[in-house]
């Protein structure tokens, strides 16, 4: 067991610590004025609409390969601005930093959907790997859980919005 445990330690360190740099530097390079972070998060911007999120939202999973647990603090680093991840003070800050930046209950259900239906984590892939001993189940491990997120969100946003409009 012992081996095990330092074996997927090991392999979350190889993966965690590259995708720190990338996120670090993706916050704090700026071109015009405007982060790497943000140039990215506007170009995803419009596929995330349609699935419910944003942008920012959905470039916080990707970034979040790594380590899926740090997608909330990167959707606030972002709202917020910041070369880093900050700690809010207080729920009622967190809600006011979401809604000024559009949440909705169906932003928040498809946050939700989405993190419970997305890819697994660098680290697991990885473990897909070695254990199968095959890309193709890596992948299928990976496009799968991806793909049903997606078309779920899309299904429940689309008909939250549909219902929202007979109302």
């Amino acid at each position: 067991m012992l081996d095990r445990t330092i074996f997927v330690l090991g392999r979350a360190i190889a993966v965690a610590a590259p995708a720190g740099l990338i996120i670090w530097i993706m916050a704090n390079i700026r071109i015009n004025n405007f982060s790497i972070l943000a140039y990215c998060s506007e170009f995803l911007d419009p596929f995330a609409k349609l699935i419910g999120l944003d942008g920012i939202i959905l470039m916080a999973f990707i970034l979040a390969f790594p380590a899926n647990e740090i997608v909330f603090p990167i959707i606030i680093m972002s709202y917020m601005c910041t070369g880093s991840i900050l700690a809010l003070e207080s729920p009622a800050q967190l809600h006011t930093l979401l809604t000024s930046h559009g949440w909705t209950h169906i932003t928040a259900i498809c946050v939700m959907l989405f993190s419970l239906m997305h890819f697994p984590c660098g680290t697991t892939c990885l473990t897909i790997k070695k254990e199968t001993g095959s890309l193709k189940w890596t992948a299928l491990a990976f496009i799968i859980p991806t793909i049903c997120g997606i078309v779920t969100c899309f299904v429940v946003s689309n008909a939250l919005k549909f219902i929202e409009l007979l109302v």
